[in-house]
């Protein structure tokens, strides 16, 4: 090879003209042994170093000064040998640590030079001292220079072998399994009201049993020119709640976990999604396949929403606007209006796909929306507006709240459930008290149109206080309360016409019922995170009748 490498030679600071592609630090002969991924780090870094062969004295360098201590000996091998150089930055980096191998290479790099200098030279400038002590180095470190030789190939046949076998020199793959074993603690055997008459003699859901589920993902995301990302994400779960029998009763959507879903254990594709800046690295574009809702597009501002190490609850994650409509291909363009401030806006389609007369990707269902974001040191504040329509038989479709807030109105014009149109508009906003505390919270307005039948007004709101580091760092603690969904009023028209989860005549849910959550997220390790968790639902259905629901979860989250 044909490197330079630093030295430590009869006290003196050395760099070599020849040497080999490892730095680490000078150590003991027991201490030499290393780890193959610093090795390899190691050979990497130090071969996109070219050294600087013009030096010609100590002076030269950048980082040396007449009063190091090893200044003069510097100057000296220098002036003398020709065997010291610099980095093209100018440096000589003196104090960077070396390997006794290193040390070996070096030596030997530095006899070649001076012996190359003894042949050519007329007269006898380099004394016999000089020679015996560099015999006897090269003596001492024989050994080393053999075993250098062999660690070397060693190395190159390893990377040669992690090129021709590695997964791909474009795309990142990352794993996340979690298990999940939740219960509900109130007693599910006995009557509750589904009709919002006030008299609890309608069904008896049942069940409520311990439930153990799991769900598995595999993302990928591949870069062409460093700037863009491709995003596919592969799934598969059976997470079912254990109060699925108050939702299949028509009670009420409330108390979700955040994880639910279910493929049956199939591996489905989830996501996929292109990204791409624009405006020298100001905006980008985002470009949806699959997969896409508001809250994949819009930032939620909240720093505990990941239904994997963050809240338990599905309502808890962000502000349910973003839940409108069930949409999955689109686009968003975003951009930085100041250094404080962003904007961004999108348009999904659920029927993207589908070549029918009332489908496609821009006739049918869709959702659109905007928003604005300001952050500025510890406080951050988003205004978000969204716009939806979904064809009969489908209402809003939150997934959370009660049944009448989804707006399922009936209609025999169509066959069923009326199309629905709304507008809904949000406010969300974080402060961080500290570098570990931070509160915060959302409130949410739509404006629902039943087509050909009449209007309603939906509300929802939450108030947030998360910790970080409690007791061990990478630890999470958060507690939450909210009001999931409520359908606060509507006109004359939608209770004549009979909206689901209401009795035919009902405007509105009856009563206000809490969301109520606790949890708190333990780092196992750097890749297992265990997640217990609580949640309680007063009055379920907005319906003060009904008992309170208690909701347990363990959740654990394993990443690779």
């Amino acid at each position: 090879m044909a490197k330079s490498l630093p030295l430590l030679l009869s006290g003196s600071l050395l760099i070599a003209q020849e040497g080999v592609a490892e730095v680490t630090r000078l150590t003991q002969p027991s201490e030499i042994t290393q780890n193959n991924a610093e090795i390899l780090e190691q050979v990497e870094t130090y071969s996109n170093e070219t050294l600087d062969q013009q030096v010609q004295d100590a002076s030269r360098f950048r980082d040396v000064s007449p009063n190091d201590w090893a200044f003069q000996a510097l100057d000296d091998l220098i002036r003398r040998y020709d065997c010291l150089v610099g980095y093209p930055d100018g440096t000589f980096r003196g104090d960077r640590p070396l390997t006794r191998y290193e040390f070996a290479a070096g030596l030997n790099a530095c006899l070649n030079q001076i012996e190359r200098i003894i042949a050519a030279a007329t007269t006898d400038f380099v004394s016999r001292e000089d020679i015996e002590t560099l015999q006897a180095l090269l003596q001492e470190f024989e050994a080393e220079l053999s075993e250098l030789g062999r660690r070397v190939e060693s190395l190159e046949a390893r990377t040669a072998f992690l090129e021709d076998n590695q997964f791909s020199t474009t795309t990142k793959l990352r794993g996340e399994v979690i298990f999940n074993v939740a219960d509900v603690f109130t007693n599910l055997n006995q009557t509750f009201d589904n009709d919002r008459d006030g008299l609890r003699d309608d069904v008896t859901p049942g069940g409520g049993n311990t439930v153990f589920s799991s769900r598995a993902r595999l993302n990928l995301a591949t870069s062409f020119n460093g700037r863009d990302r491709l995003r596919l994400t592969l799934e598969g779960r059976n997470i079912i709640s254990p109060i699925r029998t108050i939702r299949n009763n028509r009670i009420t959507n409330e108390g979700r976990l955040a994880v639910e879903g279910g493929t049956n254990n199939d591996f489905r594709i989830g996501f996929v999604n292109y990204i791409f800046p624009i405006l020298d690295g100001r905006g980008q574009v985002d470009i949806f396949a699959s997969g896409a809702g508001p809250n994949d597009i819009l930032d939620p501002v909240n720093p505990f929403g990941s239904g994997s190490s963050g809240w338990v609850g599905t309502f808890a994650q962000y502000n349910p606007i973003y839940r409108v409509g069930n949409q999955s291909a689109g686009l968003e363009v975003a951009f930085d209006l100041t250094d404080n401030i962003n904007a961004g806006a999108f348009y999904i389609t659920g029927e993207a796909n589908i070549p029918g007369p009332s489908s496609g990707f821009f006739v049918g269902d869709y959702t659109a929306g905007a928003q604005v974001t300001f952050d500025y040191d510890r406080f951050t504040i988003a205004g978000t507006y969204i716009t939806s329509y979904s064809g009969r038989n489908k209402g809003l479709d939150w997934g959370v709240g009660s049944i009448g807030a989804n707006f399922g109105v009936n209609n025999p014009a169509f066959g069923g459930l009326a199309p629905v149109d709304s507008n809904s508009y949000g406010i969300q906003a974080k402060f961080d008290l500290t570098d570990n505390l931070f509160i915060g919270g959302w409130g949410g307005h739509t404006a629902v149109t039943a087509i050909g039948t009449g209007d309603g007004d939906i509300w929802t709101w939450a108030g947030y206080i998360g910790l970080r580091d409690v007791g061990v760092e990478g630890s999470k603690l958060g507690f939450l309360v909210g009001m999931e969904p409520k359908l606060t009023g509507s006109d004359a028209s939608i209770g004549l016409a009979g909206v689901q989860g209401l009795s035919v005549g009902d405007r509105a849910d009856r009563d206000t019922s809490l969301h109520l959550e606790a949890m708190y997220v333990f780092p196992v390790s750097d890749n297992i995170l265990i997640t217990p968790g609580i949640i309680a639902i007063t009055n379920p259905g907005h319906n003060s009748t009904n008992p309170t629901l208690w909701i347990g979860t363990v959740r654990t989250t394993f990443t690779f």
